[in-house]
Order: structure tokens, then sequence, then C-alpha cells
């Protein structure tokens, strides 16, 4: 192998699957510029995901929802059925919940939006790649609430959606194994209900700067790249209930 072979980064394979011909051809250029990334293919519609990946299978699929002949909600579920070493990450202009949701439970490992910075995509696109889960911070809260609804009702049966949001509510647990101070954990708690680092300072009484520090704080005891992977560590730990 000559130098400049063994010098070459290894880069991420994916896959765009979008209808629209010019944001394929706009994300396609963004993310060849990165020395880590390679766009191998484009598709247009869901069957032509499975087609390709069948032949050629990328690492990751950036994944429309609304795409015509199957949709991307569909194809995430069949390509992580038949390939499940793939990644599916949703590029959407959609933040309903519901849309998260269902596309979380189909097999997708992130969430993004279209109208995201190109570097934050690039980020996402690296943090999935190593294994984590990424959801675009604007969608974080509402599939908090989203999840809390689903856990209130489940628990106490039928009952209105009012009332649900008016008794449940995020709590943080206390417990041996957690790293995190009583301030951070207040911090850690209402990052949980989607509250902004303003907001969380104007409820604690301290300010912006200063939430900063703690959620800095938060993320490296928990070893996480960002307040939503922090959130969603909680809840699995048992820390933090909905």
């Amino acid at each position: 192998m000559d130098q400049k072979a063994a010098g070459e980064k290894r880069r991420i394979k994916l896959l765009i699957a979008d209808d629209h011909q010019l944001f394929r051809e706009g994300l396609k250029r963004i993310l060849n510029m990165e020395e880590d990334l390679e766009v191998i293919g484009e598709c247009h519609n869901g069957i032509q995901v499975l087609e390709f990946c069948n032949h050629t299978q990328p690492e990751i699929v950036l994944m429309d929802i609304n795409m015509p002949i199957e949709n991307g909600v569909v194809a995430t579920e069949r390509l992580r059925d038949m390939f499940p070493e793939i990644k599916v990450i949703i590029l959407s202009i959609h933040d309903d919940e519901s849309y998260v949701f269902e596309t979380l439970r189909k097999g997708a490992t992130g969430y993004l939006l279209k109208d995201m910075e190109a570097e934050a995509l690039i980020n996402a696109i690296r943090s999935v790649m190593n294994g984590y889960s990424y959801i675009h911070p604007k969608v974080t809260g509402k599939l908090i609430n989203q999840l809390r609804r689903m856990t209130y009702l489940d628990e106490m049966g039928a009952v209105s959606a009012a009332a649900a949001g008016k008794e449940a509510g995020v709590k943080f647990v206390a417990s041996e194994d957690n790293p995190l101070t009583r301030r951070e954990a207040e911090v850690l708690r209402l990052m949980a209900e989607g509250k902004s680092n303003k907001t969380i300072g104007e409820y604690l009484f301290i300010s912006e700067k200063t939430v900063k520090n703690h959620v800095s704080s938060i993320l490296q005891k928990m070893e996480v790249d960002d307040r939503t992977q922090a959130v969603i560590h909680s809840i699995k730990f048992g820390w933090v209930t909905l």
C-alpha cells in the first residue's frame, strides 16, 4: 500500500433518498466536500432505496418521509428488516412529534430537519455512525411530551389528554449511580421537558452562561455528545420519569 492510500481517511458511505432532485444535488455537493463522507447513490422513492441497498450497501441512508410509490416510513421499516446494519437518518421538513415517534419506532436512528445548518447535519451523521442516536433539538421537547402522554395513559387507562397534561410531569429520580449534582439534576429535568438554556436560566434564576456550564458538565459526566442523548440516557437509566 502506498503512502497516499495509507493516509486517506475511511469515508462514510451515504445514500440520499429524496424525490426533489435539486435538494439531492445540493446535499450531495455539501457532503462530498467532507474528507470522511461520500455519497454513493441517490434515490427518489422507497422502492429504489431497497433495490439500491440490495446491490450496494451504504452505511447510512438519509431518508425523506414524503416520497412517491413508497414513503420513507415504510421504506425505513423494510430496510431495517432486510439490512439491520444500515443506519437510517430521517431528513424531513416535519417537526411534528407523531412523525418523529413513528419513524423511530420503525427503526430510524436519527431525525433531522432540512432547515438545519450544514455543519450540524454533518456532525449528526458522524454521531450516528459512531453508534449514537440523534434527534433535532427543535423536536426533542415534542417527543418527550409524546412519550410522557403515552406513559401516563398506559398507566392510568383511558383519561382525557387534558387530564394527562395537567397531572403528568417530568421528575428526577435519585440513585446511587447518578453522578450529577442536585443543580445538574434540576437542569437535566428541565432539559427533559424541552426547555431551552434561556428558559432554564429564568426558571432557576441563574444566567444562561451558568446553564450552559451545567449542561456541559452533564454531558461530560454522562459521556454523551448532546442534550438529546443525555435526556434519552437519563430515561433509560431511570433517572428521569415521564
